[in-house]
């Protein structure tokens, strides 16, 4: 609340300690809702999981055959899956669970006898609650001083806002209903559970995710290999059986490993674990993500549309100039505000709410205190009658105050120069002189509201402002200088092919002014919200295709234009921070509300929220947005080329009737390889040097594509070629089997760091990239060699995995595989990439 603001008597809230005293006793603000789920709901939900059951599954069978070493191996195992799952599911709820504390409601209170905003679950009974147009409220409460209309539809299904007035039986304010006008303050007696929407019950306060286009589609994906990865596994079973004459138990062991080696069962969890670390990871840039699956359409989007007033400026709005006639008062230089803009100020101060919550009346109020207070201008003890508030046919709005004599009022009149002009039926000489005024200060970047008075006398008010009769008093400039870090956040989005449109309710003049020192568009063209409403929906598309600059435009205008841009396949974010932008906010493929100044409706209805009101803030987030989807695609081809080898040795070798070279002891080994590299190694990798100078990715676009993925397998199929011929060539040269199974296992592990750093980044060789931009892959290369050691040379591990200390020509045979692995894998590289620079040359 400002200075300006009339306290109700006694109205300094609890004080600090009373309030902590009483969060302690009676908990947090906070509805009955979903829980995270506990560290043994997390392991009770591994048991389901298709690895799991097919763990326990081969460990059963192992028993059965009487290798209880190897069953031992297995089902302890069994341990180390569950302590995987428990680690990625608790990073992945903190990540989720600090976004949703970032993302909790906010409430403004008054504590010591001073404004404080605190988050909405540490309201406690008795406190003061400071409400404004557009706030969430945080608990019940009993509104004691204002009036304010509040949205209840939450409760009551009804969508007319009711009013409620402090004093009356109407004075009842229900948590979680919206203001939508008004001010008041209210004293909490219900928090949490106890209010009337927590006593509705769980299903208003619990919320589930949707899930993403590309969970779905992984899904879809998952299932499909699944039906057919079991399908082949069950003849692969039988022809072990009834071909190659071994016993049943056997053949369904091996029919588990090919099982284990087909099921991609990494996907969900790329996906989990992207996702919900990238949003962690883009609210470090000051970009809050309320929906996760947004993290997604960020790295499509293909236009912003930006609002002017704090997204590009710094939203430091300050009175610049005043105008009367020809004469003019500027701020900048001026130590005494003369005589006849005193008229000027005071009506432009009547024509401001007393606690304004928009920054240009709360400059007004700030000007106006600043060189007038103790002056007769100023009137800080008068309160509106009734009031005309600002509409989508009058762009103005006009207070109306009880004057010195019975029934007689003065009205006092703000808004658009062109609006209050026509209020003032002005003949028109004048008024091209008024608008020629306005267009010089707006071409200077001011954004101008016209000032009005008059007088009326009745007891009925009329229905409309045009019945009343006023006086144009003059012209208020504003100034709100751009943020200096615009001008290259706008020209990263053009290298990137993303279109910035300015959407403001400002001047045609002043949107242009910005437009230039931002550098946001050399076109002068602007389309204002009366020429949108006289265009249909195919001319106004066609008109969007050549106009940057969308000015007085009204909130449903920006509705439609979101709407035209989207049917015109463009990816629209779009920003705002009132009640009225919410429809707009929700329209957008991704709506970016305002952290600082924006409402809570506004905030609730986006799925991204600027927590410092940034230009720059957005592109950050862009940036990283295609970095987690870069970086799924990269995880997501490694898992179906890492998979190809182990299906490879484990199928093949019995159609050959060559000895088994891989055991389900040797694919969970190799899964506690590939999972770590998919949940974190690629997770960390950091941004290519092109993600901002390459065009948006389509919305028909995924890292499941069959492009992507055949060049995935291929490479796949390359590493099992080579390693099935290498072992083959050791059979021939007499190697023994385990001999002959340790050089290939070797060459495999070898292999599976190789198509990491492979899927890497493929526009550069795979040696040439320095590790020390990825923490986590010397990480992981230490991780490997550890564990070759510990299979090789500890005896029990060794005869487990039925493997053997390999002589130099084993050593030699798997070194000489791991170099034709990495010769084919970067062929494979170079050729993919000289077919995509074709396609794009």
């Amino acid at each position: 609340m400002s200075a300006t603001t009339r306290l109700p008597a006694g109205a300094r809230g609890l004080d600090s300690e009373e309030a902590a005293r009483r969060l302690a006793a009676h908990g947090a603000n906070v509805l009955p809702g979903s829980t995270p789920r506990s560290l043994f709901a997390i392991a009770a939900g591994v048991l389901f999981e298709p690895m799991f059951l097919m763990l326990l599954g081969a460990g059963a069978l192992y028993l059965a055959l009487g290798d209880r070493a190897e069953a031992m191996f297995l089902l302890s195992f069994v341990f180390v899956v569950i302590g995987i799952t428990l680690v990625q599911e608790r990073r992945t709820q903190r990540a989720l669970e600090s976004l949703r504390d970032l993302s909790a409601p906010r409430a403004l209170v008054i504590r010591d006898g001073r404004e404080l905003r605190i988050p909405g679950r540490e309201v406690v009974v008795g406190d003061l609650l400071v409400l404004h147009e557009g706030d969430r409220i945080a608990a019940d409460a009993l509104l004691k001083d204002g009036h304010v209309d509040v949205d209840e539809s939450l409760l009551t299904g009804e969508s007319v806002a009711v009013t409620r007035l402090a004093g009356t039986p109407s004075a009842r304010l229900c948590a979680s209903t919206v203001v939508t006008k008004g001010v008041g303050i209210a004293q909490v007696d219900a928090i949490g559970a106890d209010t009337a929407v927590g006593r509705i019950g769980q299903a208003l306060a619990s919320t589930s995710e949707v899930p993403s286009g590309l969970q779905l589609s992984s899904r879809r994906l998952i299932r499909n290999l699944s039906i057919g990865g079991l399908a082949l596994a069950s003849v692969y079973c039988l022809l072990n059986w009834l071909w190659d004459g071994r016993t049943l138990l056997e053949s369904l062991l091996a029919g588990i490993a090919l099982t284990m080696a087909i099921l991609p069962e990494e996907i969900p969890v790329i996906l989990t674990v992207f996702l919900a670390l990238g949003a962690w990871r883009i609210s470090q840039r000051r970009v809050l993500t309320r929906r996760v699956p947004a993290v997604e359409a960020l790295g499509a989007i293909t236009l912003l549309a930006a609002d002017k007033t704090g997204t590009l400026t710094r939203n430091r709005m300050q009175v610049a100039e005043l105008s009367i006639d020809d004469d003019v008062f500027r701020d900048e230089s001026a130590t005494d505000l003369p005589e006849p803009f005193h008229a000027l100020v005071e009506f432009a101060m009547l024509a401001t709410p007393a606690d304004p919550f928009d920054p240009m009346e709360k400059a007004i109020q700030s000007f106006g205190l600043r060189w007038l207070e103790g002056t007769e201008h100023v009137h800080a003890q008068w309160s509106p009658e009734f009031e005309y508030a600002l509409s989508p046919d009058i762009l103005a709005m006009t207070l109306a105050y009880r004057g010195g004599a019975q029934r007689q009022y003065v009205l006092a009149t703000k808004g658009a120069p062109e609006a209050v002009i026509d209020l003032c039926h002005l003949p028109a000489d004048e008024r091209t002189s008024i608008l020629a005024r306005v267009e010089r200060m707006a071409e200077h970047g001011l954004r101008v509201l016209g000032v009005a008075r008059g007088d009326w006398q009745g007891t009925q008010p009329p229905r409309s402002q045009h019945d009343f009769d006023f006086r144009f008093l003059g012209l208020v400039g504003f100034v709100d200088p751009p943020r200096p870090e615009v001008p290259a956040a706008i020209a990263e989005c053009r290298a990137a092919g993303i279109r910035v449109v300015m959407m403001t309710g400002d001047h045609p003049a002043t949107a242009r002014a910005i437009a230039r020192q931002v550098g946001l568009s050399e076109r002068a063209e602007v389309v204002t919200g009366a020429e949108i409403d006289a265009l249909d929906d195919r001319q106004l598309r066609e008109r969007l295709r050549h106009v940057d600059l969308c000015a007085r435009l009204q909130p449903v205008q920006k509705l439609r234009l979101v709407q035209v841009l989207r049917a015109g396949a463009e990816v629209v974010a779009m920003t705002g921070d009132g009640v009225n932008d919410a429809p707009a906010l929700k329209a957008a493929d991704v709506g970016i509300a305002m952290g600082e100044r924006g409402t809570d409706v506004a905030r609730e209805a986006a799925a991204l929220v600027l927590l410092d009101d940034s230009f720059a803030s957005i592109v950050a987030a862009i940036r990283q947005g295609r970095r987690i989807y870069d970086n799924i695609g990269s995880a997501t081809r490694f898992v179906f080329a890492v998979h190809m080898p182990i299906i490879a040795l484990t199928l093949v070798p019995a159609l050959l009737h060559w000895p088994t070279l891989l055991m389900p002891v040797h694919i969970v080994l190799l899964e506690l390889l590939i999972d770590p590299a998919c949940s974190i190694v690629f997770e960390a990798e950091p941004e290519s040097a092109d993600i901002m100078k390459r065009p948006p990715c389509p919305t028909s676009a995924t890292p499941f594509a069959a492009v992507s993925l055949v060049h995935a397998v291929i490479q796949g199929l390359g590493v099992a070629l080579i390693l099935l011929l290498g072992n083959g060539l050791l059979q021939g040269a007499g190697f023994d089997a385990e001999q002959g199974r340790s050089a290939t296992f070797i060459a495999l592990v070898t292999g599976v760091l190789l198509l990491i750093l492979a899927n890497r980044d493929r526009t550069r060789p795979l040696l040439a990239r320095s590790t020390a931009a990825n923490p986590w892959l010397p990480r992981m290369t230490a991780g490997v060699a550890l564990m070759l050691a510990l299979v090789l040379w500890v005896p029990f591990l060794r005869e487990v995995m039925r493997l053997a200390i390999p002589h130099a020509s084993a050593a030699a045979a798997a070194l000489a595989m791991t170099g034709v692995m990495l010769v084919w894998l970067e062929f494979q590289r170079v050729i993919v990439r000289r077919r995509a620079s074709g396609v794009n040359g």
